[in-house]
């Protein structure tokens, strides 16, 4: 199977405007990202995807591969798709969507997602985390996440999914097992055409995630459980404490 890691890289972060050249201990973000990928078994090829010179200039700078793309994407799912349709001669079979803020990903993590692509029926992949505090699990910036018993995603919510009823809130996470989402995503390469032209759907405004926006159109979005959870940039404040720990 021909796999290809994809980063998307905004320059124009509201937070935190040029985070991917952000240094951590004399390396950019984007070049500690790209390494990382690299160290994964089952990528066959790398490509930062940006809307901006400099960030272009500076991968080419440490020899990674990168696209110049739009400036009016929405999100990360799009701008792979630009990737994708740039490449000529195109034979990759799966497309996987890596984070540019997680500077510490865990290349296994990147083969456990890859790993599902084992069944023809495999649409679309994502991974996810036990929850194991209650802090956590009452926080709407930590996407929840449920799934059936063949590990196809339900729904994604910012509230606590499910409801446990006849339990006080405090103890539900010692009576039921939570899972947070581990925000990677893999697709399948003729999968990623057709949900990149969905219209944004209810259940998305709603939630303001892109990935209800499959579900409400019928697309099987599978999981699998890691134990790895690498610390996301969104801030200077983060950096810092990354930095620092």
């Amino acid at each position: 199977m021909n796999i290809i890691g994809i980063i998307p890289a905004r320059y124009a972060s509201t937070r935190f405007p040029g985070k991917p050249l952000a240094m951590i201990n004399g390396k950019s973000m984007i070049q500690r990202v790209y390494e990382q990928v690299s160290l994964a078994n089952t990528i066959s090829e790398i490509i930062v995807a940006t809307d901006d010179e400099r960030i272009e200039s500076h991968v080419k700078s440490f020899g990674g591969n990168v696209c110049m793309t739009s400036l009016k994407h929405n999100s990360g799912t799009e701008r792979c798709f630009e990737v994708i349709e740039t490449i000529k001669n195109n034979e990759f079979d799966v497309v996987v969507n890596i984070q540019g803020d997680e500077p510490y990903i865990n290349p296994t993590q990147i083969d456990l997602l890859t790993s599902i692509f084992t069944k023809n029926e495999i649409e679309i992949a994502t991974l996810i985390k036990k929850i194991n505090h209650y802090e956590d699990l009452l926080n709407p910036n930590i996407v929840k996440v449920i799934r059936d018993i063949h590990h196809k995603a339900i729904y994604f919510s910012r509230l606590p999914i499910p409801y446990f009823r006849g339990t006080n809130q405090h103890d539900w996470i010692n009576k039921n097992e939570y899972y947070k989402h581990i925000g990677i995503y893999a697709y399948r390469t003729s999968t990623l055409k057709n949900i990149v032209s969905l219209p944004l759907s209810s259940l998305e405004k709603a939630e303001s995630l892109e990935q209800l926006r499959w579900i409400e159109n019928g697309y099987s979005i599978y999981t699998a459980i890691t134990e790895f959870e690498s610390i996301a940039v969104d801030t200077p404040d983060d950096l810092e404490k990354l930095i620092n720990q």
